[in-house]
């Protein structure tokens, strides 16, 4: 069968049993599969889920799957784009997939986007996605994806997977990485997220540089606005914001 939409399919049993336990321990009620492609984590995933719903955008591969598993009460395969379909119309689940490395920073944001009944989302993604997702403050990968996935989800990474696991081999490392919901979500989410993008706007310019336009001189008297966003912790963002929030009125953008 032709590969499209650029699937490499992990083929490697250990990792894709570390994945499903990662996912869902010894079992959870309902997983949603994020691209099964061939169906290997699928198989792994069954054996661990009272309810397993497959989103799948290849018709070939979602008819191939619907027919191997046809006996199977547990599994639902639904051919679509994820992006497109609701992930809360079946209720209450756990988050799993390969995801394709052109989409996978909207994939994760729509996790983002749900609300706490779905706590636990697994994903394997490029290994450079997942050195962004898990950075610390200073680092090279510390940017907007890192702060805004971490001011709602703890992030872990389960496990570093070589090119050699996947069939075809894709030319990148990849990773597994684990997004667990935080139990408090921000307050005006929103706003605090478009704030954090300013702060990012320019990597290599200070916070006063990047957010001068939008707060005028109400930056230059905060003691980090001669930092750069990648310095400033993820706990930090919020209460930045409220600073400048609370000091100033906020203005439109200077041309």
């Amino acid at each position: 069968m032709p590969r499209r939409l650029g699937q490499h399919f992990l083929t490697r049993q250990a990792i894709l049993k570390q994945i499903a336990e990662a996912a869902c321990g010894e079992h959870v009620a309902r997983v949603i599969e994020i691209g099964p492609g061939e169906g290997a984590l699928t198989r792994h995933l069954l054996s661990r889920t009272g309810e397993l719903h497959v989103i799948e955008i290849d018709r070939e591969l979602a008819q191939k799957l619907a027919r191997e598993h046809a006996s199977e009460p547990k599994l639902h395969v639904h051919e679509g784009d994820v992006l497109e379909i609701d992930l809360a119309q079946w209720g209450t689940a756990v988050i799993a997939g390969n995801l394709p490395y052109y989409i996978t920073s909207p994939i994760v944001r729509k996790f983002l986007e749900l609300d706490a009944r779905f706590q636990t989302a697994v994903f394997l993604v490029q290994r450079e996605v997942a050195e962004r997702l898990t950075a610390r403050p200073g680092s090279r990968d510390y940017g907007f994806l890192t702060v805004m996935t971490q001011l709602i989800c703890e992030v872990e990474l389960v496990c570093r997977i070589p090119a050699s696991a996947f069939s075809p081999p894709p030319k990148v490392a990849s990773a597994a990485v684990r997004l667990k919901r935080r139990e408090v979500r921000p307050e005006n989410l929103s706003e605090l997220l478009a704030f954090v993008a300013r702060c990012f706007a320019q990597k290599r310019k200070t916070l006063r540089n990047n957010l001068r336009p939008f707060y005028a001189a109400a930056i230059d008297s905060l003691p980090e606005a001669g930092l750069r966003a990648e310095q400033v912790p993820v706990e930090g963002f919020p209460a930045l914001f409220q600073r400048l929030k609370d000091s100033t009125t906020l203005q439109p953008p200077v041309h």
